[in-house]
């Protein structure tokens, strides 16, 4: 009679109470120190946190004591219960008369009683509002109370998961050395007992006894070995079948010729594709191509040259193509499917297609000669096309077909309206590529206005491509493609030139306007781009402080520290920094405060609607306003109605440009308008 073994006999058993005892205590301890020591971490980011929100409002609370404005300095106090940490705050005058101020009941937590002997309730912090440098008057203070409740919640929360987490540290530790000791005797025992039983005395070979781990120079170690040495014939006999077997499923799932999946296993993997990317939502592209009259290779070379072709073919697309990983496969004769995945337009695919044929279009040595041959392709796409593989590798062969038929060397999309819509925009970037070379690019400038003194002061460089077939382009659609293709930079520089060198040839007609000049993304990456700024300034004796570059917030954030330092590198040469179509995207102060920005512009989509749309009123007051208090220059872009320019003005905006005033112009009509805007100017002014 089998007798059943009792846990609480074993001497794991004991040594896991122990365990557990002493990893608890343990475990405690640790826990209650890291608690403390995060309790004094939160308490000195408070006053941290608290002392940079004083830092960074006790200019304008500082501007609003010395001015008395009242509206200011409660605007500034109000600001500050955008935090809900803040319990009450007040700007007051030196004599203790209050000049703004507000407050609110300090949040009821039912866990306060527990955190506020620790952090106390609230904070008070205080700090003197004072003007100039060198003997600072005190004007007035600013005072503020910080409710230490959610600080306190937050170190609550992780004071109860770190003290739960000591805890189940300490259990599983105890676990995990209780395991230890069942790992190493315990459970290799039980499993010889079990492979024993297992044993067929027919068919010995069929089940080896398990070499348990780390014990094969001990006593279970040779006892295995002993029993194992019994079976060993039989079982090197299944080692031999196994591998018959293997062999036999990878001839049936792979191509022998080229060792690519082909046409079954390539369905399953696609299949399997398919089902991530329904999850996804991304894209898949089917590629099927065949080689070009591969017939006639095969009867002028033979069959065997054909075969190393294919073979050459194959490991060509083995690996990584522009896009990111290929899955490829064969699927008889000269035809080869390739799958690219996770992709986000059809002009990828089509510079995938590009790729695959000059992968195939790259000689062959072969016999001691040079084989060059070319490849037609079909395109399906997952899920704008087919939802299931068979369905998807269907119509890309039903496509590659449909292109044989039209030609050689050359891809066609499933759907005739992509295929066309890829076709125009791959011929509009190589249309690019040339369009600076034979001339097609120019400029035109809009004024810029001051509306104090209503002079212009400036002008914006603005890029035009007059196609030779299509007429102008707008920027819009052709500056994305240059910024894709990297073309940008050579355009960019070449916009630099041309607008320095007339910003030249106005200086000696007598009109020494600011330039301001768009610069990219692409460009600001470039590690020589304040090199190439400053070497065409020196070009064109253009004084630095005559260009401004404009910059998208966009763009530098891309890589906010390589761009500050460039920029900072240029503004220390005196040339001026804006930031474009502020509003648009990021419009951050902490950027704004490392950025050596001299004027920031409202887009113009925030202006065209100003007095119409209340928001976008409010958006373009807040740019104004953040402007002041920063001391950068505002300048509205699109203005359009004298409605729009009288609001700015009075609203403290300086600077504008928009069609109200001008269309962006041709050099020799910007110099004709400049003469006749002054006149009418000066002749309005005599009337007066």
């Amino acid at each position: 009679m089998t007798k059943k073994f009792q846990i609480e006999h074993r001497l794991g058993y004991r040594i896991l109470r122990w365990v557990l005892l002493v990893a608890l205590l343990s475990g405690i301890v640790l826990s209650t120190a890291q608690i403390i020591v995060d309790a004094n971490r939160v308490s000195d980011d408070l006053d941290r946190q608290a002392n940079q929100t004083l830092s960074l409002i006790r200019d304008a609370a500082s501007q609003a004591v010395y001015s008395i404005d009242e509206d200011l300095a409660q605007q500034v106090v109000d600001g500050l219960f955008e935090q809900p940490a803040i319990r009450s705050a007040s700007i007051t005058h030196p004599d203790g008369e209050i000049l703004a101020q507000n407050s609110r009941i300090l949040l009821p937590a039912d866990y306060r009683s527990l955190t506020d002997p620790i952090f106390g309730p609230e904070r008070h912090y205080r700090v003197e509002l004072t003007r100039g440098t060198e003997s600072p008057v005190v004007y007035g203070y600013l005072e503020v109370s910080v409710d230490t409740v959610y600080s306190a919640a937050s170190w609550l929360e992780r004071a109860t998961l770190t003290f739960l987490s000591g805890i189940a540290r300490a259990i599983v530790l105890g676990l995990v050395l209780f395991f230890v000791f069942h790992i190493l005797l315990t459970r290799p025992l039980f499993r010889i007992i079990n492979s024993i039983s297992r044993v067929d005395p027919e068919h010995p070979g069929d089940t080896l006894l398990e070499m348990p781990h780390g014990h094969r120079n001990d006593e279970l170690g040779l006892w295995v070995n002993a029993t194992n040495n019994l079976l060993v014939t039989i079982t090197e006999n299944q080692e031999k079948q196994a591998e018959a077997e293997a062999r036999v499923n990878r001839l049936s799932r792979y191509d022998k010729l080229t060792g690519l999946p082909n046409r079954e296993l390539l369905l399953a993997m696609l299949g399997t594709a398919l089902e991530e990317h329904r999850r996804s939502g991304d894209t898949l592209a089917t590629f099927c191509f065949g080689v070009d009259d591969f017939k006639s290779i095969n009867e002028q070379n033979g069959y065997h040259m054909g075969d190393q072709l294919l073979q050459t073919i194959a490991d060509r697309l083995s690996g990584d193509g522009p896009n990111g990983p290929l899955v490829a496969a064969r699927l008889g004769g000269d035809q080869f499917v390739v799958v690219e995945q996770h992709l986000k337009d059809g002009y990828q695919c089509a510079a995938t297609s590009e790729w695959l044929q000059r992968q195939v279009a790259r000689p062959v040595r072969l016999a001691g000669r040079d084989i060059a041959v070319t490849a037609t392709i079909g395109i399906a796409l997952y899920p704008d096309d087919a939802d299931h593989s068979e369905q998807l590798l269907q119509r890309a062969e039903q496509t590659m077909t449909l292109a044989k038929t039209n030609g050689s060397n050359q891809f066609q999309f499933y759907v005739a309206s992509v295929d066309q819509k890829i076709r125009d925009r791959k011929q509009l970037e190589r249309d690019l590529y040339r369009a600076l070379a034979e001339g097609e690019f120019h400029l035109v400038y809009q004024p810029q206005i001051n509306l104090d003194s209503r002079r212009i002061i400036g002008a914006e460089a603005l890029l035009r491509w007059d196609h030779p077939e299509h007429g102008p382009i707008p920027p819009d659609q052709f500056i994305p493609l240059a910024e894709l293709s990297g073309s940008i930079v050579d355009i960019g520089q070449w916009v630099l030139d041309e607008a320095c060198a007339q910003a030249a040839r106005w200086a000696s007609q007598g009109m020494p306007i600011r330039i301001a000049v768009n610069l990219s993304a692409v460009q600001l990456r470039q590690d020589d781009l304040v090199d190439s700024v400053l070497t065409t300034l020196r070009r064109h004796a253009i004084p630095p402080g005559r260009l401004e570059l404009e910059v998208t917030e966009t763009g530098f954030m891309e890589d906010l520290d390589s761009a500050i330092e460039k920029l900072v590198r240029l503004r220390n040469e005196g040339i001026n920094i804006a930031v474009d179509d502020f509003g648009t995207g990021y419009s951050s102060l902490t950027y704004l405060k490392r950025l050596p920005v001299q004027h920031l512009k409202i887009d113009k989509q925030f202006v065209c609607d100003l007095l119409v749309n209340e928001e976008d009123t409010r958006i373009a007051n807040t740019i104004i306003d953040l402007g002041k208090s920063l001391n950068l220059d505002v300048i509205a872009e699109g203005v359009e109605t004298e409605e729009q320019e009288f609001y700015l003005h009075n609203r403290g905006c300086h600077l504008a440009q928009g069609y109200y005033f001008s269309k962006p112009l041709k050099p020799d009509d910007f110099a004709s308008f400049i003469t006749s805007f002054h006149r009418k100017i000066t002749a309005n002014s005599t009337e007066n």
